[in-house]
């Protein structure tokens, strides 16, 4: 399986020649994936998907499904969106994927809290979207969110302590200057090699076979 990172939280997947596109955001680089068979949206928030995004990919791959949670189905009106919620597990083309959570972390106790889950693909690549719940299983590849105002640094270290994955790299960044983007890797590689794993300084485009 390969992983290529793209503009701030999105990803793109790839096995066997076809490919899972998961938060593609306003913050996010126009697309050109190779054999599109589904995307997932992980919550509502416009910097994880938008629908400038979604349009250009469903002209182009009119079967392939969109994936979220109710909230995105509620924000996404001008599409068909599945239903996703914690706890399931759905099928699309060569892709395992395995949710959870089903809340956004608090940013304010004045602010909302939408629907959010966390994506574990084919048991390998676990992406929480914007919480720090984790999966029930070991993880190879942890898309760790790095900036964001639900977040601080020490929270991001204690998630990638308790995960305990093989590798990390940061996800979430465009909130981050860059030495803010310098800071957080310094520190989720802390995290991780504590728990006996790896971080890969991770760029748009970066990929990661795993």
């Amino acid at each position: 399986m390969r992983i290529i990172k793209r503009g701030h939280a999105c990803l793109e997947v790839i096995e066997d020649g076809r490919t899972l596109i998961i938060d593609p955001g306003d913050h996010t680089e126009p697309l050109d994936p190779v054999d599109l068979v589904g995307v997932v949206i992980t919550h509502e928030h416009a910097d994880h998907w938008d629908p400038e995004h979604l349009t250009s990919l469903r002209r182009r791959f009119p079967e392939a499904p969109i994936l979220g949670p109710v909230g995105v189905l509620e924000a996404a009106e001008d599409f068909e969106i599945v239903p996703v919620h914690a706890g399931e597990t759905h099928t699309v083309g060569p892709f395992e994927l395995q949710f959870f959570g089903g809340n956004h972390a608090v940013i304010h106790e004045s602010i909302p809290v939408v629907d959010n889950v966390g994506v574990f693909v084919n048991g390998k690549l676990y992406y929480p979207g914007d919480s720090f719940v984790g999966p029930d299983s070991s993880v190879e590849v942890l898309a760790t969110p790095a900036g964001a105002p639900w977040l601080k640094i020490g929270e991001v270290m204690d998630f990638v302590i308790e995960v305990a994955p093989k590798r990390t790299f940061a996800t979430h960044v465009m909130t981050l200057s860059e030495a803010g983007l310098e800071l957080s890797n310094v520190r989720i590689r802390g995290a991780v090699e504590h728990v006996g794993g790896e971080h890969i300084l991770a760029e748009p485009g970066t990929v990661i076979d795993v």
